[in-house]
C-alpha cells in the first residue's frame, strides 16, 4: 500500500471551528497548581468555581432511592416529567414565571443548555453580544457554533454591568442574542430590577434580538440584594428569552451535571434536536436527585450564603489592604474580581517585570503558591479572580501570602 506523503506530513488537522480555541485557562492554572501540590509545594488553589459544601443529605438519599427503584435507564430526551414539574414549580415559586412542560428543557449541565441554544439558533456570522468580564465558555461556544462574539468591556466603574448605551451601540442586523449573567462569574456583579430596566427597553426596540440570561448564582446574593430575572420584570420579552439555571452552585451539585432552562416552545424543541444528536438524556439518577433539591428543604441555602458572605468580606478587606490592588464589593456569587493595575511595571525578586495580569498571577503562583485566575481569561484586564469557596483559614493564609508577595515587588 502506498501512503500519500502529503497526508502523512499533514498529520492531525483540527476543524477550523475549534482551531483558535484552547482548553480553559482556569483548567490550565488548576492543572499546574495541582502538579505543584504533587511535588510537595503548599499550594492554595483559589481558581475553581465550585462550592466547598457537600451535596445535601436528602438529595443524596433521593439518588440512592432512585437507584434502588431501578431508575437507571434512559429517560425522556430533555428531562423526566417529574423533574420538569419540579422546575416549573421552582420558576413559578421563586421567579413568578409560568412555563408549560414543553417550554422547559434539562441537559447535562448549564453549559450544555448554552451550547444547545447557540447550536440551534446561530448561523455563520450571526452575532452574540457578551459583556466582559464573562464566563470563559460563553465566547468559545459562540465561536464553535460559527457565530461572532461581540465583546463589550464593562469595567469596575460601571459595576461590571452593561449599560443601555453600550448595548444599543452594539446591536446590528446580525445580532441574534444578548447574553447576560447575574450574579456574574467572574465579577460577582448582579443586576437589580432598576439595572435591568434600561437594557430591556433597548431590547424591546429590536424584536430580532433574543436574550439569554444565566441565573446560575441566583441564590448566592448578599446585603439584602433582591434577585430578579428579566422575563420576570418585562413579560413582553418572555417569548424571546431563555432563562438558564441549574443545581450546581446553590445545591453544591457540580458533579451531578444538571442544568435547565425555560423558554419559548419552538426554541426548546429546536434545542432538543441538538441534544438528541449529542448526549441524549441527562443522567436518570442525577435527575431524581435534582427533583429532591428543587422540592425539598431550602433553608440551608441562606445558611450557606451567610457563610459565603463572611468569606467575601474577609477577601475584599484583605485585598483592599494591599497597596496596588483594588477590589470592588460583589453583590453575589463566590468570586472577587480585583484590579491589579497598580502591580504592572513592578519587578519581581528574580528581575522579571510584571507587564500583564497573567504575569501577576504567575508570580503569585510561583512565589506565594497561591493559584488565582487572570482577568484576561475572562476578557477584561488588568484584573484577577479569586474564588472564595474554601475555608476561612485557607483564605486568611492565602491573603497573607499574597500580601507578602506583593511587598517583595520593587
Amino acid at each position: 500500500m502506498t501512503i500519500n506523503p502529503t497526508v502523512k506530513e499533514a498529520g492531525f488537522l483540527p476543524a477550523s471551528r475549534i482551531a483558535s480555541i484552547g482548553v480553559s485557562e482556569i483548567l490550565k492554572i488548576g492543572a499546574r497548581a495541582n502538579a505543584m501540590k504533587r511535588e510537595g509545594k503548599p499550594v492554595i488553589i483559589l481558581g475553581a468555581g465550585e462550592p466547598d459544601f457537600d451535596t445535601p443529605d436528602h438529595v443524596k438519599q433521593a439518588a440512592w432511592d432512585a437507584i434502588q427503584r431501578g431508575e437507571t435507564k434512559y429517560t425522556a430526551l430533555d428531562g423526566t416529567p417529574e423533574l420538569k414539574k419540579a422546575i416549573r414549580e421552582k420558576f413559578q415559586r421563586e421567579n413568578g414565571l409560568a412555563y408549560e412542560l414543553d417550554e422547559i428543557t434539562v441537559a447535562t449541565g448549564a453549559k450544555q443548555i448554552l451550547f444547545n441554544a447557540m447550536m440551534a439558533t446561530i448561523d455563520p456570522g450571526d452575532e452574540v453580544i457578551i459583556p466582559t468580564p464573562y464566563w470563559t465558555s460563553y465566547s468559545d461556544i459562540v465561536q464553535i457554533c460559527e457565530g461572532k462574539p461581540v465583546l463589550i468591556a464593562c469595567d469596575a466603574s460601571s459595576g461590571f454591568r452593561l449599560s443601555a448605551e453600550k448595548l444599543e451601540a452594539a446591536i446590528t442586523p446580525k445580532t441574534r442574542w444578548v447574553l447576560l449573567n447575574s450574579p456574574s462569574n467572574p465579577s460577582g456583579a448582579a443586576y437589580s430590577a432598576a439595572d435591568y430596566r434600561p437594557l430591556l427597553e433597548v431590547l424591546l426596540k429590536h424584536p430580532h434580538v433574543w436574550l439569554l440570561v444565566d441565573d446560575m448564582y441566583e441564590h448566592i446574593v448578599y446585603d439584602g440584594f433582591r434577585f430578579v430575572t428579566p422575563a420576570q420584570i418585562e413579560p413582553r420579552l418572555k417569548d424571546r428569552t431563555l432563562t438558564v439555571n441549574g443545581v450546581s452552585k446553590a445545591y453544591a451539585m457540580t458533579g451531578w451535571r444538571i442544568g435547565y432552562a425555560g423558554g419559548p416552545r419552538d426554541l426548546i424543541k429546536a434545542m432538543a434536536v441538538v441534544q438528541s444528536q449529542a448526549t441524549s438524556c441527562p443522567s436518570s439518577v442525577s435527575q431524581a436527585a435534582s427533583v429532591a433539591a428543587l422540592t425539598g428543604p431550602q433553608e440551608f441555602l441562606k445558611e450557606r450564603t451567610a457563610s459565603f458572605q463572611r468569606r467575601r468580606d474577609l477577601v475584599v478587606s484583605g485585598l483592599n489592604g494591599i497597596e496596588g490592588l483594588d477590589c470592588r464589593v460583589p453583590e453575589g456569587a463566590f468570586y472577587t474580581f480585583s484590579g491589579c493595575a497598580g502591580m504592572l511595571g513592578k519587578v519581581t525578586p528574580s528581575g522579571k517585570t510584571i507587564e500583564t495580569d497573567t504575569d501577576f498571577c504567575a508570580y503569585l503562583l510561583d512565589y506565594a503558591h497561591v493559584a488565582v485566575v487572570p482577568g484576561s481569561a475572562f476578557g477584561l484586564s488588568p484584573f484577577f479572580r479569586i474564588s472564595y469557596a474554601t475555608s476561612e483559614a485557607e483564605l486568611k493564609e492565602a491573603l497573607e501570602r499574597i500580601a507578602a508577595a506583593c511587598a517583595r515587588l520593587s
